[in-house]
């Protein structure tokens, strides 16, 4: 999957330079100012694909552990009743 995401990633800052090379020639600020946003693009699609590279990897790391791990009695007896109880006070 990289390979393709890649491959766009490139296609879009080739777009973008020739977008911004087109804006200096011709002295125009909104080919200008579409090139950038083609770059961002571009940049953002880097950026989602490996938020959702590191997302998909904790999920599966999730799907593995069956159980739970709780740090008291209490917290499993929240869990797994499903209602929120205030904590009780031991010393009132």
């Amino acid at each position: 999957m990289l390979i393709p995401i890649l491959a766009i990633v490139i296609a879009l800052v080739a777009w973008s330079l020739h977008l911004m090379h087109e804006a200096i020639e011709y002295r125009e600020f909104s080919l200008m100012l579409a090139g950038t946003l083609v770059a961002f693009s571009a940049a953002a699609l880097v950026g989602v694909y490996f938020l959702m590279g590191n997302y998909m990897g904790y999920v599966s790391q999730m799907a593995e552990h069956h159980a739970y791990e709780f740090s008291s009695a209490y917290d499993m007896q929240l869990v797994l009743s499903g209602q929120q109880q205030p904590p009780t006070i031991p010393w009132k």
